[in-house]
């Protein structure tokens, strides 16, 4: 049964519009048409005529005004929908196409043919004629019919265009920015609003090293659960991400959960610059309502690039952003260095040429103070030539010119110099002073370079010491066997030696620490005022135990609770231990 609205519609259709209005058995059959309903530019449903009317379980007396009171029997795209009303009545050009229409949680596909009500002449047209059949309904969560039909040349035509805009307003969008979070925000609502999808997240640029990626923007709607702050995504428990990645081309999949059971699809499309991907980009929307063409697939690869060259763009700024902010903190560091290295050189210089003014002006009272300026000037000389030394390590350290002699070194030497340097020092500061060695029944003999890893313990004895003011400082070592033996300069070593000096010092922070091996850098500059030096000690004595070979490591639980610094160097042949901890069974043996 056909249900006229009460509105007034053109003079040239009112004859025609009554002769069709008047049947009251609902087939129409000047019409011809299974569907036949009439709309104005709103939408707004005038009359209404379906045979499958009854699929809708509306009361077919008042089935016009409960169409348009509850809005439920309406495109799925409504947007489009109207688009193509607004057209017609202003072109004044019939068009098919087909269309799906939603009632509750049932869809239909229609094929519609909207033709436009001509007007009278000086008028524009309000109204339209809409003609067409069932293509196929879900019904009650199962299909009743179906019918693959793909779209009609102009609804391809149409929909190429629209998807061509949207594609260049991502791309003007994505260029007015190098933030790559609102990159990736607008262009995941762009596509999400535009395409009226169920969710699109884009995932964080992919990594070769890394199994996972992380979504970083999403478009979802309401009802759906966000994924964002979620885990990572593994990309082997999800074939079609890492197909995507693999071979860069578009990934069409099924989606399952969904509660109310209809068919559901996603794309998956890598973001690419120069032919890497840098990310994924996955769109996820209701398969009955939308069928992706070839040229469309090939229009999202086209955005994806469009994509992947502004997050390449983004990335190298940022890359070149932090560059730019390490260059200038480390410009500052190496003046700051420069203005503490100046200072140590001219404090020992300044002494040097006053000790040796006095002997020349004859200032000394006697042969013995004469001698105990010579032996301060002497003194001052040597912490000079120190500090030079220092500064032409790092030259060529940093030139890759540092070139080193190995040779079998004997442990207790080695200590027994160390300890004939620094416990006068340590004596001095009324601190103790104690050096340990392994118990074993021959000598522990090290492959390195005697001069360079004296060097080292001189160093780190001599900030030990420096940076304590009670308590003491230990030195001592052990033997780390592993079952896997190290390689050093193509030549196994049965395991390596661990020197460890520990001091109850000033100590270091916890977030200042990562600073302690930075050239240049000292931790506190106030503490390398206060107690001299360049800064340069641990920093030389990193490298040069690496070039032997070997690891340093500094431990600290903060300021005030002393600091233990830890380097290894290979053991050149294992010594009989005299008593030790079962070293099979663990990585070290300490006796």
């Amino acid at each position: 049964m056909t249900i006229t609205a009460k509105s007034q519609l053109p003079n040239v259709f009112s004859q025609n519009l009554e002769s069709i209005t008047s049947k009251t058995d609902g087939s129409l059959p000047t019409l011809g048409a299974e569907l036949v309903y009439m709309q104005d530019g709103a939408g707004r449903y005038l009359t209404f005529c379906w045979q499958h009317s009854e699929l809708l379980g509306l009361n077919t007396e008042k089935i016009v005004d409960e169409l348009n009171q509850t809005q439920t029997f309406v495109p799925v795209d409504k947007v489009t929908y109207l688009e193509r009303l607004h057209r017609i009545l202003t072109s004044l050009v019939p068009e098919r196409f087909q269309c799906w229409f939603s009632y509750h949680q049932e869809l239909f596909e229609l094929d519609l043919v909207i033709s436009p009500i001509m007007p009278s002449l000086g008028t524009t047209a309000t109204t339209v004629l809409v003609m067409g059949r069932l293509v196929q309904a879900t019904l009650n969560k199962k299909q009743v019919r179906v019918a693959s039909k793909m779209p009609t040349q102009i609804e391809l035509a149409l929909r190429s265009q629209q998807h061509q805009k949207l594609v260049n307003r991502i791309t003007r969008n994505i260029r007015r920015t190098l933030d790559l979070d609102i990159i990736w925000q607008q262009t995941v609502d762009s596509l999400g609003k535009a395409l009226r999808l169920e969710r699109c997240i884009i995932c964080r640029p992919y990594q070769p090293c890394s199994s996972k990626v992380k979504v970083m923007a999403e478009y979802h709607q309401p009802e759906l659960t966000s994924m964002l702050g979620s885990e990572e995504i593994d990309i082997a428990s999800e074939p079609a991400f890492a197909q995507v990645l693999a071979t860069l081309e578009p990934v069409v999949m099924e989606v399952p959960g969904y509660a109310d059971s209809r068919r559901h699809k996603t794309l998956v499309v890598a973001t690419c610059y120069q032919d890497q991907a840098n990310g994924l980009v996955a769109l996820t929307w209701q398969d009955e309502c939308y069928r992706l063409t070839e040229s469309e697939l090939e229009l999202a690869k086209e955005a994806a690039d469009q994509l992947g060259t502004a997050i390449a763009h983004a990335t190298l700024y940022k890359e070149l952003e932090a560059a730019r902010q390490k260059a200038e903190e480390a410009s500052r560091l190496k003046s700051e260095f420069l203005a503490n290295v100046s200072h140590e050189i001219r404090t020992p210089l300044n002494g040097m040429i006053g000790f040796l003014k006095l002997i020349l002006e004859g200032m000394a009272d006697d042969t013995e103070e004469q001698n105990q300026f010579l032996a301060e000037a002497h003194h001052l000389s040597i912490h000079l030539l120190n500090i030079i030394n220092d500064i032409l390590d790092i030259a060529k350290i940093e030139a890759g010119k540092m070139e080193l002699v190995y040779a079998p070194v004997k442990l207790d030497e080695l200590f027994s110099d160390v300890e004939g340097f620094m416990r006068p020092q340590a004596e001095i500061r009324n601190l103790s002073f104690r050096m340990q060695m392994p118990a074993t029944s021959d000598e522990i003999i090290v492959q390195s370079n005697y001069q360079r890893l004296l060097q080292v313990m001189l160093n780190l004895v001599g900030n030990a010491i420096k940076f304590t003011h009670e308590g003491g400082v230990t030195v001592s070592a052990d033997l780390v066997l592993k079952k896997a033996k190290p390689n050093f300069q193509g030549q196994e070593f049965p395991g390596m030696v661990r020197v460890r000096v520990a001091d109850t010092g000033i100590g270091v922070s916890l977030d200042k620490q990562d600073k302690l091996f930075q050239l240049f850098s000292q931790v506190d500059g106030s503490r390398t005022r206060q107690y001299g030096g360049t800064g340069l000690g641990l920093a030389i004595s990193q490298k040069l135990v690496e070039a032997m070979g070997g690891e340093v490591h500094f431990y600290s639980l903060g300021e005030g609770l002393g600091s233990t610094v830890t380097f290894t160097v290979p053991l050149y042949q294992q010594p009989v231990m005299v008593s030790c901890t079962d070293s099979d069974s663990t990585d070290s043996a300490e006796c």
